[in-house]
């Protein structure tokens, strides 16, 4: 497998150096030089295979002899080893429950994913891969348990103070041993440059073998295929062959990684990107102008991104051409009290409890049935992370509906572990340079 920088098409590294140097000098994203097409007889029988198969045959296909076949089959199969039922709430619509993993969260596909990966290419004797990871919520969670334990691996998680929920800050700060938290005082955006800048810093680069595991990482994006082309495989077992998908949408890693699906075959009629009042790339399918902005606190505090670093790479995935885009992709932005509408609407419906993230993909999916008059089509809205991690959106009956996984209960009376600093690249520096990692 080859892949390319975003800003430099013309050098390409294979997958080993894009996982470990996940981030060009130039700045750019790799992406693979080449998008195989899965073949039509899999895709016309994937309601045969599990999930393992279909992660297996997605990831070969895609990693192209990168890993042998049978030890990218034990990479699958220990990393993808919880369900993602596709669940059925009336005859037209359906929601994927991507939050069965260890953290609760969609990102435990890619972190189990990408850390099993790592472990697989690392050599005895090599220096201790140092893993620095942003988070708006959920990511840190994911990459915390995904990493915990693995020898040679030192991961740091930085996260902006106040601004993710209490079990959030649980599972990135009360893990120890090779997991360390700093509490960003600022925004997640100021997590994401800090992170950034650290990985084209000579200095550090000369003292430090660093990685990133945030989705700017070329392995935590192609596992987040295996659940759409799932999803399509249990929608089949339904009899339902036209697909649209909502997906909550922040820093554009999740959507990306279905739009990757689509272009290796899955057939989806429609992808709609969701997302809260930061709404960079819904004002740029409005305007045709990208233009980040400083994001803004919201409930679904996972999707606060003004800044999102996928988007290269979707832009990319289309030639750059927003009118290709438009063709397959949609974009919609709700604020807050429609997103408690929202949660509230559908328990009423459905006496189904979601996230506010959810929340925001099922209304995307009715604002999309108005505008479209679709009336045919199965739509899937995708629940990325378990309503238990943001208590302070629910009261009354629905709270009393939501159950706290034991893999909660356990975190809770921990210790918390955080450094504190400023948003700033020269503490955040000081603070790398003056550790044992």
């Amino acid at each position: 497998m080859k892949l390319y920088s975003t800003n430099t098409p013309g050098v390409t590294v294979d997958f080993k150096e894009a996982v470990f140097n996940s981030m060009p000098q130039d700045k750019g994203l790799y992406m693979p030089v080449g998008i195989p097409v899965l073949d039509r007889d899999f895709i016309e029988n994937i309601e045969m295979y599990s999930l393992s198969e279909i992660a297996f045959k997605a990831a070969d296909s895609i990693l192209q002899g990168a890993i042998p076949k049978n030890d990218l089959k034990a990479i699958v199969e220990d990393a993808i080893d919880f369900p993602a039922p596709v669940v059925k709430l009336d005859d037209r619509t359906y929601v994927l429950e991507l939050f069965h993993g260890p953290s609760l969260a969609f990102k435990d596909f890619g972190a189990r994913f990408m850390s099993r990966v790592m472990g697989y290419f690392m050599t005895e004797g090599e220096k201790t891969l140092n893993v620095l990871v942003a988070t708006s919520g959920d990511t840190g969670g994911a990459v915390a348990l995904g990493f915990l334990g693995v020898p040679n691996t030192q991961v740091t998680i930085l996260y902006p103070k106040g601004k993710v929920s209490a079990i959030q800050e649980l599972q990135l700060t009360t893990n120890g041993r090779n997991i360390r938290a700093i509490e960003v005082d600022g925004t997640f955006d100021d997590c994401q440059a800090l992170v950034k800048q650290a990985f084209t810093d000579k200095e550090l680069n000369e003292k430090f073998r660093l990685t990133s595991a945030n989705s700017i990482n070329i392995a935590r994006l192609i596992p987040q295929t295996f659940y759409y082309f799932n999803a399509y495989a249990q929608l089949k077992r339904e009899g339902k062959t036209e697909v649209v998908f909502s997906v909550p949408s922040g820093n554009f890693g999740n959507i990306g990684a279905g739009l990757l699906a689509w272009k290796m075959g899955l057939p989806v009629k429609q992808f709609i990107a969701a997302t809260n009042v930061n709404d960079t790339v819904p004002a740029f399918f409005k305007s045709g102008l990208y233009e980040p902005r400083p994001s803004i606190s919201t409930l679904s505090n996972a999707m606060d991104v003004g800044n999102p670093s996928n988007w290269v790479r979707i832009m990319n995935l289309f030639d750059n051409d927003l009118e290709q885009l438009r063709n397959i992709v949609t974009a919609a932005s709700y604020n807050d009290t429609q997103t408690r509408e929202a949660v509230q609407q559908i328990f009423d419906e459905y006496d189904y409890v979601v996230c506010p993230h959810t929340a925001i993909a099922w209304t995307a999916i009715a604002d999309y049935r108005k505008l479209s008059n679709d009336e045919t089509s199965a739509a899937v809205f995708l629940s990325t992370a378990h309503p238990c991690k943001f208590p302070d959106v629910y009261e009354g009956e629905i709270a009393g509906k939501i159950t706290i996984p034991e893999q909660v209960k356990t975190l809770q009376g921990r210790p918390k572990q955080a450094v504190v600093l400023e948003a700033d690249f020269t503490a955040f520096k000081e603070y790398l340079m003056g550790s044992e990692l």
